[in-house]
C-alpha cells in the first residue's frame, strides 16, 4: 500500500498546485482540470480497493495512465518510454543495437516501415519502405504505441521476430520471420560514380558521429578531385536535429538551415555555422522514406538554392521532440514544435517536393521488373542534373 499512497500523494500534490493556480486567478481551465483529477483519483481508488485481482502492479497502473494521457493527444511521436526502452534508445544513438534494422513510423494511422537499413536482416528479408506492419509475433499493431512496437521488434541477437506485412493493395498480410542480429550502423558510404562525380549515401542522422563520417566522405570527394556530388538521402529515416544542422553547414555558407515554431507561434531560427566544405555542384536524392532530419537537410539545400532535389516526395515528418527524463529513468518524448524549411514551408504530412520528380513503380509486378533491370532511374537523373550544373547549363 505504500506505493499506492505515494501515487495518491503525488496526484493530490498536483491537484493542490492546480488549486493554488485557481486561487491566484489561473481561471476556469484549472478548476476543470482539478475536477478531472478528482475523477481519476476516484477510479484509481476503485481499482485498488475493488478490482477482482488484488495484487496489482502499481508501476503498470501509473505507466498505463501516462500512456493513456499521451495517447489522447493523437500524436504518434509524443510518447512515453519506460526505463528499458529509454536505455535502448540511448544505445541506438551510439550506432549499435540488436534488432532487424528498420526505421518505423506512423503513416495514415498505420505502423509503417519508413525504410530498411541497407545490408541488415530486414533489408535482406525483403522488407520495403511503405510496408504496413499489421502484426508483430501474432499481436495486432492496431492502436499499438510506436515504442511498444520498437521494443517488440528488437531483442537478443540470434532470436527471431515474426512480422505480418501488408504491401501495396494486398488484402492479406504476408509473414516475414526475421532473425535479429547486432546492427552496427554506418552513417555514410562514399564512392566515385565516374571520373568527376562523387556519391555520398547518408544512411542515418541518428548516430552521434554522423557529421564526422560525412565530413570524411566530403574530404574523400575533394581528394579524388570530384567536380560534382550526389548526396543520397533515400531511405534515411532521420535522427538528430543538430546533425542535420552540422551537415547542412558544410554546404551553406550563411543563412537559415531550419526554423521551428512552437505552440505560441514563436519561431526559433537555426543558422549555418559557416563551416563550408563543398562549393561545387551538388544534387540531393530523396524518396518517400526520407524523413525528419533528411527533410530538414533537403529543404535547406533546396530553399537556399544550393542543390536541386531529385526523386519522389519525402515522408513528411516535421515535428520536434524534446526528451524529458523522469526520476525513475523513464522519459517522455514530447512534441514541442514543428519544423519549417528556411522559406517557411510546413512539410508536416506533405513532405518535400523534388525539383525533378522521378517516381519508381508502385505496383508489385512492376517493382519486381524494375529490380531485375538493375537500373536506378532516380540516381541516373541525379547524375544527369549534376553534370549539367558542372557544365553551367
Amino acid at each position: 500500500m505504500k506505493a499506492y499512497k505515494r501515487i495518491i500523494v503525488g496526484v493530490l500534490m498536483v491537484t493542490s498546485l492546480f488549486s493554488i493556480g485557481f486561487i491566484v486567478g489561473k481561471g476556469r481551465a484549472e478548476e476543470s482540470l482539478e475536477k478531472k483529477l478528482e475523477v481519476y483519483l476516484q477510479v484509481l481508488t476503485l481499482v485498488k480497493n475493488q478490482y477482482v485481482e488484488k495484487n496489482l502492479d502499481d508501476t503498470k497502473l501509473v505507466y498505463g495512465s501516462i500512456k493513456g494521457l499521451l495517447g489522447a493527444l493523437n500524436d504518434p511521436y509524443t510518447r512515453f518510454m519506460e526505463p528499458k526502452a529509454y536505455k535502448e534508445m540511448r544505445i541506438r544513438l551510439r550506432g549499435s543495437y540488436s534488432g532487424i534494422g528498420i526505421y518505423i513510423g506512423m503513416k495514415d494511422d498505420h505502423l509503417t516501415v519508413i525504410s530498411p537499413i541497407p545490408d541488415t536482416p530486414a533489408d535482406k528479408a525483403g522488407l520495403k519502405a511503405r510496408d504496413k506492419i499489421v502484426m508483430i509475433d501474432d499481436k495486432p499493431t492496431k492502436d499499438m504505441a510506436l515504442d511498444e512496437a520498437v521494443s517488440m521488434i528488437r531483442g537478443p541477437q540470434g532470436t527471431a521476430v515474426k512480422l505480418g506485412i501488408l504491401r501495396g493493395n494486398a488484402k492479406e498480410p504476408t509473414d516475414y520471420v526475421i532473425k535479429r542480429k547486432n546492427i552496427d550502423i554506418k552513417s555514410t558510404s562514399f564512392k566515385m560514380l565516374n571520373d568527376k562525380v562523387a556519391y555520398i549515401k547518408l544512411n542515418t542522422f541518428e548516430k552521434q558521429d554522423a557529421p564526422q563520417e560525412f565530413q570524411k566522405a566530403i574530404m574523400s570527394a575533394r581528394d579524388k578531385n570530384a567536380e560534382g556530388l550526389v548526396v543520397d538521402l533515400r531511405g534515411n529515416g532521420g535522427g538528430l536535429l543538430d546533425n542535420a544542422i552540422q551537415i547542412g553547414s558544410m554546404f551553406i555558407k550563411e543563412g537559415v538551415i531550419v526554423q521551428t515554431v512552437d505552440r505560441d507561434g514563436m519561431k526559433d531560427i537555426k543558422y549555418s555555422t559557416g563551416q563550408v566544405l563543398w562549393w561545387k555542384p551538388v544534387v540531393v536524392l530523396i524518396d518517400g522514406a526520407s524523413a525528419s532530419a533528411s527533410e530538414i537537410l533537403a529543404g535547406a539545400l533546396k530553399d537556399d538554392k544550393i542543390a536541386p532535389i531529385v526523386g519522389s516526395r519525402s515522408f513528411g515528418k516535421a515535428s520536434v521532440q524534446s526528451v524529458r527524463v523522469l526520476q525513475d529513468d523513464s522519459c517522455v518524448l514530447l512534441t514541442i514544435a514543428k519544423y519549417l524549411t528556411p522559406s517557411g514551408a510546413d512539410i508536416s504530412k506533405k513532405g518535400i517536393q523534388p525539383d525533378y520528380v522521378i517516381d519508381v513503380p508502385t505496383k508489385e509486378a512492376e517493382i519486381e521488373e524494375y529490380d531485375k533491370a538493375g537500373r536506378d532511374t532516380q540516381l541516373e537523373k541525379a547524375i544527369q542534373v549534376v553534370e549539367e550544373k558542372m557544365r553551367g547549363i
